[in-house]
């Protein structure tokens, strides 16, 4: 067996240089290996959707699971274990020991940059599934890192604001996922946010670290409990905490604390078998892809059917069936930033819907009908060449290769210097936070990207280019777009890029070849002072322009000739991301005027959008069927394909409520830039967050919480209590049944309402949930069993939990506004505790 170190004697045997060298990340993905007291260095990788590995750049393709909402919206928690463990799998496979996932952040706003990588709006759902992703991922051996403790919920000065709320609604809202997950899974590690909320403590045993560049102190860091800054170099400890040391503003102890943490959980790490400094594979196997397409169907919610449209069949007799939108064509298979990663495969939603359409003989036909970038598509697609097998070649100098070489008019006859080291490359969405060997190129270089640009359509072409630095675009030596001097600030590489400027080239034939090239230097990026270790980066897209009213008016032709319309509409990873939150709830472009045509002239169209979080459907009252997708992963194809044709009956509801109108939802008032008051966000809603907010103010939502269709139906009768204990266990079951004539699975969830407490609480509260599996006719007798906490509110007099003695209403409910059976319970004597 490898050597297991031991903790104390590790810990004695460390000098103070290899205690504070601990105490930071050794670059973006590892932990410091001290080889004088045996110590190895931790491999650790992004989530929450799929284990990245090393690399933004040219890394090692990887699973992509369902995002986040939608795994939450499926209430399943056994599926939640299952996706944990195949993370774990993966992780593994990648030599990596600590996953950075889940996120349990509670979704405060829909407009939340990073709204899809948390569960719901609602802190059980929230931990419940959390608890079952983080107990599938250990269960392999590697670490799960319950994230952003606590109240990141906004990309808004994510950096600098402060999250300024009532201790109360701290408890019960934002802290709640944190503390169930903690009490049911024990996550190994904790990770911080990068705001000014206080860490808080439950006698947590794990290792806790920073977000990324989230330190902004030293000996208070240390003192609060932070084991590990990432990522490295350090900037807030190293020679600091020598300082802090000298100055007695820290101890010797306080040090050993941390360090303590740190290497209990590389004892873990070496208990678990995953190598170190070992190999980065894949996965990929029959089984893996089978829950990949199983996780993509149970993560879709039917939201209306009324005409009974769905599921397609060989008895609807259908021939045609019309496939239009901008997400029908491309696989969005997660939102953007440190949650997305390179698919080791994609299927979607035409490929799915074409290959399902097959099987009954029905004829397909797509077309756009509207555009849904923010940015235009990536022009891989249409780039070729032969470095290396790869389509495109990237060279690095750590001065200018020539004298004309950043240029607006280079001098393309003039040699280029030898370039210092080079890459082949598949990408046009390039970060290169990572990838590049440092042994070779400085921190500020020179960068130039070759290739060839290939169109695959006759027509007037439209190029996007952001960078991060600046630098030049060009087809076949003709400067097409200018950002080399000065140019603004864009939302892209997590704030640090530019703005993204666009340019048509005219007249370009399909098949012919363009040389393609992109020249740039960081030089004034690093000048600015970028918080992250980076050596620049570029994001290439091309378009072939299409007339938007041409593209609508094919778009209504195509449904008209067609049995079925099955309309893929939605946000992508450019408008949901890390970095930058949206800035309305609208579907961008024409989208919500092509569904609105469509429907016009075929009433059997079939609606889908695909986003992270809720989005406005001005149409919603004329569409008569409507599925919300999400972001599906690998599989998205599959299993949109496979609900849509009734392969799988879908059994999703959602985990957060689709509002009618931004003005509705509770944080407007205060949230994002027209929120924050020098510095801080103001929390003014409270505990009344997401449905506990619209029933409060009696507002109807778009689609409530807990919302879901099925292609059967259920009824629920015969509810039962058991008595209430002392310490506030008590159950509650109920019977369910399936009276349709399909096989198919019912998320039944229990709310709780105290009418008689001291203090406001909402209308009810989510306090448990089940999901039974049931085949035409048959029915089961379910039990939630639930504990203190569905009985409890945070009392800020008393800085505890409270149980008050009286009537407490239950209620079994299909969804927040779908009540089928009520009953009572009663505790009673009052009590109070602290902690989990």
């Amino acid at each position: 067996m490898a050597h297991i170190l031991d903790v104390e004697e590790t810990l004695a045997k460390l000098s103070l240089n290899g205690k504070i060298k601990l105490l930071a990340g050794n670059g973006w993905w590892h932990t410091h290996a001290v080889p004088e007291a045996d110590v190895p260095p931790m491999r650790m990788s992004d989530g929450p959707n799929g284990v990245r590995g090393l690399r933004f750049f040219n890394g090692v393709p990887a699973s992509c699971f369902p995002s986040s909402t939608g795994l939450g919206s499926s209430f399943d928690v056994d599926l939640a274990l299952q996706v944990g463990k195949a993370l774990g799998d993966e992780a593994r496979a990648k030599s990596c020991h600590i996953l950075l996932a889940p996120t349990v952040n509670t979704q405060r706003s829909p407009l939340g940059g990073r709204g899809f990588e948390s569960f719901s709006e609602d802190p059980v759902v929230n931990g419940n599934i959390a608890a079952a992703y983080i107990n599938g991922v250990q269960s392999k051996g590697v670490a799960a890192t319950i994230k952003h403790y606590v109240a990141n919920d906004q990309e808004f000065q994510r950096f600098s604001i402060s999250s300024d709320m009532s201790e109360r609604a701290l408890r019960e809202i934002y802290l709640k996922p944190f503390q169930i997950a903690l009490r049911d899974s024990d996550p190994w590690a904790l990770m911080t946010a990068a705001n000014e909320t206080r860490l808080q403590e439950w006698g947590y045993k794990g290792m806790t670290m920073s977000d990324w560049i989230g330190v902004y102190s030293t000996s208070e860091s240390i003192s609060a409990g932070l084991d590990l800054e990432m990522p490295g170099p350090t900037v807030m400890r190293g020679k600091a905490v020598e300082r802090a040391l000298a100055g007695e503003k820290l101890f010797l102890s306080d040090v050993d604390n941390r360090v303590r943490k740190i290497l209990e959980l590389i004892q873990r790490a070496q208990a678990s078998g995953v190598p170190f400094n070992g190999p980065e594979e894949g996965v990929d196997t029959p089984e893996l892809r089978q829950l990949l397409r199983t996780a993509a169907s149970d993560a879709i919610v039917l939201l209306k059917n009324e005409k009974k449209i769905l599921p397609l069949s060989s008895q609807s007799g259908l021939k045609r069936i019309a496939v239009i939108g901008p997400n029908a064509k491309q696989a969005f298979t997660s939102g953007g930033g440190s949650a997305r990663l390179l698919s080791t495969y994609t299927v979607s939603p035409l490929e799915g819907i074409t290959a399902a359409a097959k099987e009954l003989g029905a004829e397909i036909s797509y077309t756009i009908g509207a555009t849904s970038h923010k940015y235009l598509p990536e022009a891989s697609p249409f780039i070729k060449s032969s470095h290396g097998g790869k389509p495109a070649l990237l060279e690095f100098w750590n001065e200018s290769p020539n004298s004309t070489f950043l240029n607006t008019t280079p001098s393309f006859s003039e040699q280029l210097t030898p370039c210092a080291w080079s890459t082949p490359t598949a990408n046009t969405n390039i970060f290169l936070a990572d990838g590049v060997d440092t042994s070779k190129v400085k921190e500020v270089c020179w960068i130039r990207y070759s290739t060839i640009f290939v169109p695959d359509e006759d027509g007037d072409w439209e190029f996007g280019l952001n960078i991060a630095g600046n630098g030049n675009l060009f087809l076949d030596g003709k400067l097409v777009i200018d950002l080399s001097t000065s140019p603004e600030q864009g939302e892209n590489f997590f704030a640090m890029g530019t703005v993204d400027l666009k340019a048509v080239v005219k007249g370009l034939k399909a098949g012919e070849e363009h040389n393609l090239e992109i020249r740039l230097s960081n030089e004034e990026f690093v000048a600015r002072g970028c918080p992250l270790p980076c050596h620049g980066g570029l994001r290439l897209g091309a378009f072939c322009k299409t007339e938007s009213e041409e593209a609508l008016k094919k778009a209504v032709q195509v449904a008209k000739d067609s049995d079925v319309a099955i309309v893929v509409v939605g946000l992508n990873h450019e408008w949901e991301s890390e970095g930058y939150d949206r800035p309305d709830l609208e579907l961008p472009g024409l989208m919500n005027r092509l569904v609105s045509e469509v429907l016009r002239v075929n009433p059997k169209t079939v609606v889908v959008n695909q986003s992270g979080t809720p989005v406005s459907m001005p149409w919603v009252n004329e569409a008569p069927t409507l599925v919300q997708a999400f972001y599906g992963g690998n599989e998205l194809g599959n299993g949109l394909a496979d609900v849509l044709f009734g392969k799988v009956n879908p059994s999703g509801k959602l985990a957060l409520t689709f509002p009618k109108r931004l003005a509705d939802t509770p944080s407007y008032p205060s949230y994002g830039p027209h929120g924050q008051e020098y510095g801080k966000i103001l929390y003014n809603e409270g505990i009344f967050v997401g449905y506990r907010s619209y029933e409060i103010r009696d507002l109807a939502p778009l689609f409530a919480f807990g919302y879901g269709l099925s292609y059967t139906t259920f009824e629920y009768s015969g509810v039962e209590t058991s008595a209430v204990s002392e310490d506030g266990h008590f159950s509650v079951s109920f019977t369910v049944k399936n009276t349709g004539s399909v096989t198919g699975r019912e998320a039944a969830q229990v709310y709780i309402s105290d009418p008689q407490c001291s203090l406001p609480r909402p209308v009810k509260e989510l306090k448990g949930f089940t999901k039974v599996t049931l085949k035409a006719g048959e029915a089961k007798k379910v039990q939630v069993n639930l504990n203190r906490d569905a009985l409890s509110f945070y009392d800020e007099r008393q800085m505890s939990w409270v149980a008050e003695a009286g009537k407490f209403d239950v209620f079994v409910a299909a969804s927040s506004d779908d009540v089928r059976l009520s009953a009572q319970v009663e505790l009673t004597k009052s009590f109070t505790w602290k902690g989990l």
